[in-house]
Formats: C-alpha cells, structure tokens, sequence
C-alpha cells in the first residue's frame, strides 16, 4: 500500500459496521410502535402529532423520527411533516397483506436480546436462546394460537417474495402437483398455484397449523385445489408429489438430521420428480452473501442447524441418489437448490 493509499484510508466504514446495531433497534422499535401503521392511516404528520399518537416523550422524538429519515425508513417534507416511504408504506404497514413485519417484530422481541451473547456462542458452540433456560421456543408457541398465528405470517413475509420467483424460475408445466414441506400459513404453495392454474397440491406441517393454512388458502381463493397434510417431518412419511418444496427448513437442523429430510423427500418423489431447497444460500466461495452467513450464526444463537453452500446441498443431493442438480437465484439473498430424481 501505497503512502497516499494509507493516507486516504479512513476508519469510516469499520464504525458504521460496529454500531450499525443503533439503526436496526432504531428500526426495531419503530415496527413495535406500529409507527408505519399510524403513517399509514393518517397520512403525513408533523413530530408534535406523530409523536403524541404514539405516546413517545418529548424529549428525543424529534430524533427519532429524523433517524428514521436518515436511514431511508421515513421522508420528510418542506413542511416538517413526515410520511412512510414507497417501501415502508408497502412493506411495514401491518393491515396490509405484503406487510413483512412480522419477522422483525421476532426480531426485536427475540433475537436482538440473544445476539449479544454471540461471543458466548462463538465460544461454547451452544444456543443463547430460550433453550438455554430450559425452555423451548416452538412448544411455547405452538401453545399459544396468537403468537403462533403471528409467526406464520412472518415466515410469509419472508417467503412471498421467494415463491413467486419460484413460480416465475422452474419449469412448473412440466409437473402437475406440489407440496410444501414446513409450510406454515401456505405462502410458497399459494404463489405457485396462482400463476399456474394447473397445478395441485398443498403444504405439510404440524397439525396446529391447519386452520392457519387453511384460512390463508381459503382468503387467496383456492381451497379447491390446495389442501393441507398433517404430519412431523422427522415422524412422518412425506407426502407424494411430483414436486416437494423445503423452504428455511434444512438450516435448523444438523447436517445428519439434513441427510434425513433429504432422504425422506427422495423417497416420497417419483422418478422425473424434483426437490426444491430454497434458502439463504451461501455463495461458493462464501465471500458474498452477508445474509446467508449471518443466518448462519442466527441458527447458531438458536439451536443446532446451520446455513450452507449450494456445492454443500448439491453434495448431499448427489449422496442421496438425485441424478441431477442446480442452483439458481431467486430473489435478495435466497437461491434454490432444485435436484431431479
């Protein structure tokens, strides 16, 4: 490096990096208070209405709110007043059905406390979520039909995007049924049969989830050809279809338990049939996709899985008998993984 080189370098980007967890509670705290949704409602309004609405202290609302304008989430007009984004207005506003919100409300109320035990986790290769206390964070929302309502409809938000990229990217007239495995409220499955009249199918998952799923298919008017299968993945045989879908299922569990979903969704295929795994999925050379290795730490924070490479699902693929396989992007940090019997 150079002498100039070394006298232009700055410590700039090193210190956005290291409190960059001041703008995302900054954000956090905005979804929470629901701050997109009064937006939404009313309009533009100036911080003194805005911040009366929202019960906020008068002493750093201001700030807030120019934060928020600061960090692209909010605009502000000549006026004073304040207004959600094209994006915000789309995308944080909870009585919309694009509304993704519910990911980062887990994340504000979950994950953002567990990640500062990161060095502990670094450390001991242990959880740093509820497990840690004993509890378990799926048996205490599955107990609870509100909480466990909210979840699937954050795992929609997540995933909607996804599956209408993959309604777009695979061959779909090539195949006549689709299942979902881990399906949730049935976002992927319902992107899929509204672009392709053709098809049938539906989603499998915990018996809990059925009147979600329901309900969810039900208001996208296909009821008549999307249904839901009961089931535990690990349990249960999988359900027969010409294409069985695993969406942000493989990377909560080890790569032994991963051997056995690919296994079992093999098995539960017809020849010609095909696999698709999409996630997060790391580029090869695991340099690029910040997401899908952050992700990865996420699933150590909360339990044992792991995120991977496309070369590491293809492998697994190849081990499991599929004759063929690829990878394509799909949509942000998601790619799938697609492999033919």
């Amino acid at each position: 490096m150079s002498a100039e080189d070394a006298e232009a370098l700055t410590p700039d980007a090193i210190m956005q990096l290291g409190v960059g967890f001041w703008g995302s509670k900054t954000l956090l705290s905005a979804v929470e208070l629901r701050l997109f949704g009064q937006l939404s409602q009313t309009g533009p309004q100036r911080c003194e209405e805005l911040r009366d609405r929202l019960g906020l202290h008068p002493r750093s609302a201001r700030d807030f709110f120019d934060a928020l304008v600061a960090l692209g989430m909010l605009e502000r007009d000549d006026d004073g007043r304040y207004s959600n984004t094209a994006a915000t207005e789309r995308f944080l506003d909870p009585a919309k059905p694009s509304y993704v919100g519910g990911l980062l409300e887990m994340a504000n109320s979950r994950l953002y406390g567990f990640w500062g035990s990161l060095t502990e986790a670094l450390r001991t290769g242990e959880p740093q979520s509820e497990s840690k206390s004993g509890d378990e964070f799926f048996t205490t929302l599955y107990a609870d039909p509100e909480k466990l309502e909210q979840f699937a409809g954050a795992m929609s938000g997540l995933s909607t995007a996804t599956g209408q990229a993959i309604a777009a990217k695979f061959p779909w007239s090539d195949y006549t049924s689709v299942i979902d495995i881990g399906c949730a409220q049935g976002a992927v499955p319902v992107a899929i049969a509204t672009a392709h009249d053709h098809l049938t199918g539906g989603g499998f998952d915990l018996p809990v989830l059925k009147p979600i799923f329901d309900s969810y298919v039900d208001r996208h008017g296909l009821t008549g050809r999307l249904s839901f299968t009961p089931g535990d993945f690990f349990a249960d045989p999988l359900p027969n279809a010409d294409v069985l879908i695993m969406g942000h299922i493989l990377h909560d569990w080890t790569l032994e338990q991963k051997r056995v979903l690919l296994q079992k969704a093999y098995d539960a295929l017809p020849e010609g049939g095909a696999l698709i795994v999409y996630e997060a999925i790391i580029d090869d050379d695991r340099r690029h996709n910040a997401f899908g290795l952050l992700m990865s730490l996420n699933m150590l924070i909360e339990g044992s899985g792991f995120d991977f490479t496309g070369q590491d699902c293809r492998a697994w693929m190849s081990d499991t008998g599929f004759e063929h396989s690829y990878v394509e992007h799909l949509v942000g940090p998601d790619s799938m993984v697609v492999g033919i019997k």
